[in-house]
């Protein structure tokens, strides 16, 4: 067994761990830098997006229970009447949201926030059985004045008064979404219509929002519609349900989105949340069935710079099997040190990526760092293998490596196919050049750091 090629490998291995601590670093900074982004984010809009749900019919009643006490000798049992509160809860038969989002970014110092201004409008119109469905013991029932209740994540983002139309009436809204089973929102108190004989009561609500982030609803009605344009190019469609049609031009998008009762089955969902119980599961799943749209920003930089330093390992193993390759081939030997250094300059790329794109933007940094970088190594290399030539060859196959890289994260749907080509072609070069080397001669080599004869 050669033992000193043993050494050699295992010194080169270790010095490779050690350098994935600066690299792990590295990529804590851009998580730290990333979290204040978002708060700084946060700082600028409203709410990290609005959530709306609604409108949603209660009606208020209460019961008459009737009971027996208990028996008790030489005692007759008594009728005892309680009256029991409870709601029913109506969604509308027809619901249709249509909205404009427009979208802009605001700066903060080297930060960015997508904020949005949604003016959209609510229509539809609620059909309710006679007695609102109670056809056994309606003398035991006494209904209250209905509410209508609209859920919004964040009712700081409402920018104008609301108001509502109710069958042909004006009626304002007011903060609060009670009595209900939604954590925030608004309410507006109704006229009690003919319970009798009830006619179907249409509804419409202008709603202006501001916020940030995404834009979502949840689709109530037996019958849901939402279209939804806005001026932002780069939509992500997100939730339970996709919009049935989308168009996305340099200009911005549209979409629209088609659901029922049997797809959604939310008016089972806010029949069994209790009242004033926003936690119970049921109420969860409610408000948690919503679709929409998120503002996403195609060149991250933060995101592109945490995934280009997950590659920081696969760069410092295929750099390290270049050198390796040479110090086989041309009969030189490389120091672990000098392993080490040039490991530490490939780190330094991810550093100065991360900090350049903060001012620059990702594509701009990108080439900066990684000329940066190419240039340095190879100078390095140059006077390491005591050749101008192999040093721009390594310089050369590093450039051509971090292009690989760059390709990568440009194409995310093909990371990992591109990533097992490259490493597979660069195994297969790397069996193919040494398919001649006499690994048991590779320990007798020139001094550290010696030019190969001839160079």
């Amino acid at each position: 067994m050669n033992i000193r090629l043993v050494i050699k490998i295992a010194a080169t291995f270790l010095v490779a761990l050690l350098l994935l601590i600066p690299v792990e670093q590295i990529r804590g900074l851009v998580t730290e830098r990333q979290q204040r982004r978002d708060e700084v984010v946060q700082d600028i809009a409203r709410s990290a997006g609005y959530a709306q749900t609604g409108p949603i019919l209660i009606v208020p009643f209460t019961r008459v229970v009737r009971t027996w006490t208990e028996p008790r000798e030489g005692e007759p049992r008594r009728p005892v009447e309680t009256e029991v509160a409870g709601r029913f809860a109506f969604v509308p038969a027809d619901f249709e949201l249509s909205g404009r989002l427009d979208v802009e970014q605001r700066q903060r110092g080297i930060y960015e926030a997508r904020i949005f201004d949604a003016d959209s409008r609510i229509t539809g119109r609620f059909e309710l059985k006679p007695n609102y469905g109670v056809t056994e013991d309606l003398a035991d029932y006494t209904f209250a004045a209905p509410v209508l209740v609209v859920g919004i994540s964040d009712i700081r983002g409402i920018s104008t008064g609301l108001e509502l139309t109710w069958d042909g009436q004006r009626i304002p809204f007011e903060p609060g979404a009670t009595p209900s089973m939604l954590p925030s929102g608004v309410h507006a108190q109704l006229a009690a219509p003919n319970v009798a004989n009830p006619s179907p009561l249409s509804f419409s609500i202008a709603l202006s929002l501001q916020g940030t982030g995404a834009f979502q609803v949840t689709p109530v009605g037996r019958e849901s519609r939402v279209l939804l344009d806005s001026n932002w190019p780069h939509p992500s469609f997100v939730g339970e349900f996709l919009p049935r049609e989308r168009a996305v031009t340099d200009s911005g998008f549209s979409a629209r989105w088609q659901t029922s009762l049997f797809a959604t089955n939310l008016e089972n969902v806010v029949n069994a949340c209790p009242n004033e119980e926003p936690s119970h599961p049921a109420c969860a799943e409610l408000t948690a069935r919503h679709f929409g749209v998120s503002f996403i920003d195609p060149i991250d930089h933060y995101l592109k710079s945490e995934r280009a330093a997950k590659y920081a390992f696969l760069f410092i193993g295929l750099t390290f099997a270049a050198f390796f390759l040479f110090e086989a081939l041309r009969r030189f030997s490389v120091h672990p040190i000098q392993y080490g250094l040039v490991g530490l300059a490939i780190a330094m790329f991810f550093l100065l990526l991360l900090s350049l794109s903060e001012h620059l933007g990702f594509a701009v940094a990108y080439l900066i760092s990684a000329t940066a970088c190419v240039a340095l190594i190879a100078y390095y290399v140059t006077h390491v293998v005591g050749s101008t030539r192999l040093g721009a060859v390594f310089g050369s196959a590093l450039g051509a490596m971090y292009g690989m890289l760059y390709a990568i994260l440009s194409s995310e749907d093909f990371a990992l196919l591109t990533g097992s080509l490259v490493v597979f072609g660069v195994l297969g070069a790397i069996m193919v050049l040494t398919r001649k080397v006499n690994w048991a001669k590779f320990g007798q080599l020139p001094e550290l750091g010696a030019p190969p004869a001839g160079s």
